[in-house]
């Protein structure tokens, strides 16, 4: 892992900010498209394609994409195979998916997950069409009782055994409501411990994690190689608040089992989406913070 990093700085360094054509190819960095939500939003209603919103993100830096719009096994209302070309149309890499379903009343009562479980048989198969690397779960909701986050965890497991099979890797996503307590046991924690590291990697929102006054490292030494993936996120732009020490966090991505990170953005700070996004690109490939994120 720590060659792998090695490596991604040695590529982050030669590209610079641009990663202009011709130079070898940057690190990959992928993009949540819940970021420009408003963009599709705007494009739908227009009835007009997304391809040109893909042409944009690529154009500002990101090399793979990370989707949020699945319903009813499409993507953005697209075949998960037409989504698929339409991003690498645009020259990036369908990365990740987030897809959440929450388990109903009487699955919780009855502890049969089986009808969720039909739900899931069918993401997986529109997942694996589309070429993703990583199905994550970005929330399951506050949870009232251990009973009821035991069955949750149960459900991570079995979707994780799922995807395993058909050559994905599964995660959950978090938000800052996980490190609440659930019966005074934290629910971030007892999700780590009660998930087969097998089967369930976890993909930390460090923004999130922060805002609930959780010290990413600090659970990178806890449960070490958990964490598979990274959202990298802040207020807004990335690195602009001062509130994510990311140096501290990346300088220990080797002992949280950092393979890839999604940047997404909450919001933004000027009317163009497409300027802020490369202000996180440029932030994030910053020589400075390169060598002391992984050269130390």
């Amino acid at each position: 892992m720590r060659k792998a990093l090695l490596i991604m700085a040695s590529a982050l360094l030669i590209t610079g900010c641009g990663g202009q054509k011709g130079e070898a190819p940057q690190k990959e960095m992928s993009l949540q498209l819940y970021s420009i939500r408003a963009q599709f939003k705007q494009a739908k209603e227009a009835g007009e394609d997304y391809t040109d919103i893909l042409k944009k993100v690529a154009e500002t830096g990101f090399t793979s994409v990370e989707a949020a719009s699945y319903s009813d096994g499409k993507l953005y209302g697209d075949a998960p195979e037409v989504y698929r070309k339409k991003v690498e149309d645009a020259g990036l890499v369908s990365l990740s998916s987030h897809v959440s379903c929450r388990l109903s009343r009487e699955e919780l009562e009855t502890g049969d997950i089986s009808k969720t479980m039909e739900f899931w048989d069918k993401c997986i198969a529109t997942h694996k069409a589309a070429g993703v690397k990583y199905l994550v779960d970005p929330s399951i909701g506050r949870q009232e009782s251990l009973k009821n986050l035991q069955l949750y965890c149960d459900m991570l497991n079995e979707v994780g055994r799922r995807c395993k099979a058909e050559g994905i890797l599964f995660g959950y996503h978090n938000h800052s409501y996980e490190f609440e307590k659930v019966e005074d046991t934290v629910m971030y924690d007892y999700m780590l411990e009660h998930t087969d590291p097998d089967l369930v990697f976890f993909q930390m929102d460090l923004y999130w994690a922060v805002y609930g006054h959780a010290n990413p490292v600090d659970y990178f030494n806890k449960y070490p190689g958990r964490f598979k993936m990274f959202h990298v996120k802040d207020a807004r732009e990335i690195g602009q608040s001062g509130m994510v020490g990311f140096d501290a966090i990346f300088r220990n991505a080797e002992t949280a089992g950092l393979q890839d990170y999604v940047v997404e953005y909450e919001a933004f700070s000027t009317e163009d989406p497409y300027e802020c996004l490369k202000v996180g690109v440029d932030y994030l490939n910053n020589e400075d913070f390169v060598k002391k994120s992984y050269n130390n």
